[in-house]
């Protein structure tokens, strides 16, 4: 496992196939970053498609943790609204908050992916805790300033390796604005206020 190499790269969350890519090497459990992840930075949404994929996963069985750096009360409310668990204030990409988001899920190295869209937050945190990591572009291209510099660096280790084409691009792929996710209340819509400057 190369510490900055994540396992898989997809453009977005979507892409990933629930069956494919995750029951079917027997990935259960999920932990799971939040913004430029599933939430968009500058609107602070969920887009559609990312809430509709969710929705599918959970329905497969697949059980959700967030993980953040996020320190404010606002990670606090969307974890609510979203009824997933979290493990905020996390210090990524040292991996204590990564045994902790296993700890909630009943979770096995065997059985655990990290998904996010950070190389050195994300993907090194994961491998420093033996964890396999799915890494994603970010939803939009709004960073914190420090997110920047360290995207340059996530460029460099990247070179010239580009995001898995998508094999099933869903009916809803790529429609943008926040839906309720299936089988989670209206208030679940997922539109936070505007969150502090934190880092992911």
């Amino acid at each position: 496992m190369a510490l900055w190499s994540p396992e898989r790269y997809f453009s977005r969350i979507t892409d990933i196939d629930i069956e494919r890519d995750l029951l079917a090497p027997g990935y259960t459990h999920v932990l799971l970053d939040i913004d430029n992840t599933i939430r968009a930075r500058d609107t602070h949404a969920v887009p559609r498609d990312v809430g509709m994929w969710l929705g599918r996963a959970r329905t497969a069985g697949v059980q959700f943790c967030l993980v953040s750096n996020n320190w404010h009360a606002d990670a606090h409310d969307f974890a609510a609204q979203m009824e997933l668990p979290l493990v905020a204030k996390a210090m990524k990409p040292l991996p204590p908050a990564f045994f902790a988001g296993m700890r909630k899920l009943g979770a096995r190295r065997s059985d655990t992916v990290v998904i996010g869209d950070q190389l050195t937050t994300d993907v090194l945190g994961a491998h420093c805790a033996g964890l396999p990591a799915y890494m994603l572009q970010p939803l939009v291209k709004q960073d914190l300033k420090h997110t920047k510099v360290l995207r340059v660096l996530e460029s460099a280790i990247l070179g010239d390796r580009q995001p898995e084409p998508a094999v099933n691009a869903t009916a809803d792929a790529g429609v943008s604005g926040p839906e309720a996710i299936p089988g989670r209340p209206a208030a679940a819509v997922v539109r936070a206020q505007p969150a502090p400057a934190h880092e992911e």
